[in-house]
């Protein structure tokens, strides 16, 4: 593939990815690590070069969401902190050892919290928190997780905080400025491990990712919060039998 149509499919890619994962606090790793895998790239340097884009994309992410006042600054920093501290030993752990095991052992988790949400979603609605809180184990064990197999912070805190009745923009915002955080310092941890990052890929996904951004926050911030368990439902499903088939095909 010449360099420009290379760079020009990672920009559309990028872009798709962003916007879902805007609008539903999830999908942008996954997506784009998807992409990366089919294309040859070795899981390692899959997970660095989503993480080398993912820091600029939720960058603008977070900014958009953050102006929308869709961020709480004790849910980040509960979020955050913890979750710099895993995402850096799971850089390291997924540049020495197979991460097959960890995507196993994520799927029954994606798939019974994907038919969770579904089932609280056909209740009646009920009023939500905006005063979202999480455990700090949480944080932690959505860095770890998402460095090691590619993608999983945003589904992992998400889906979460959502089942515990948190309000589904105020999540998604926060979780977005979190995951710009964590990126940040997985990357740093790529860099020693694994080194630079596939420039037309990286490139492509920040472009498209970064003009896509502002859109996303405002479909969060317009969707109503029972829709939003839906497809933030449907989402991790998706993430869910994704592993299985990668598992079994």
């Amino acid at each position: 593939m010449p360099p420009l149509s290379e760079f020009l499919t990672f920009m559309a890619a990028g872009a798709l990815a962003q916007l879902v994962d805007g609008a539903l606090g999830m999908a942008f790793g996954v997506v784009s690590a998807g992409i990366l895998l089919a294309l040859g790239l070795p899981p390692a340097l899959a997970s660095a070069s989503v993480h080398y884009a993912e820091t600029f994309t939720c960058g603008a992410s977070g900014l958009s969401h953050y102006f929308a006042g869709n961020v709480r600054k004790r849910l980040l920093l509960t979020l955050a902190l913890p979750g710099l501290v895993g995402a850096t030993i799971g850089a390291y752990v997924v540049s020495h050892v197979p991460a097959t095991w960890m995507k196993l052992a994520l799927t029954p988790y994606l798939l019974g919290v994907g038919v969770f949400l579904i089932l609280r979603g056909a209740r009646p609605p009920r009023t939500t928190d905006d005063d979202a809180k999480a455990p700090r184990w949480l944080g932690f064990l959505a860095g770890l997780a998402d460095t090691i197999g590619g993608g999983g912070w945003s589904a992992i805190n998400v889906t979460a905080m959502i089942a515990r009745g948190a309000t589904p923009r105020i999540v998604v915002g926060t979780v977005h400025v979190a995951k710009c955080i964590v990126s940040a310092a997985a990357s740093v941890s790529f860099l020693f491990h694994v080194g630079p990052p596939h420039i037309a890929s990286v490139g492509g996904l920040i472009v498209g990712g970064m003009v896509a951004a502002p859109f996303g926050a405002i479909f969060a911030r317009k969707v109503p919060a029972r829709a939003m368990t839906w497809l933030a439902a449907l989402a991790v499903l998706g993430l869910g039998l994704n592993n299985v088939a990668r598992a079994f095909g």
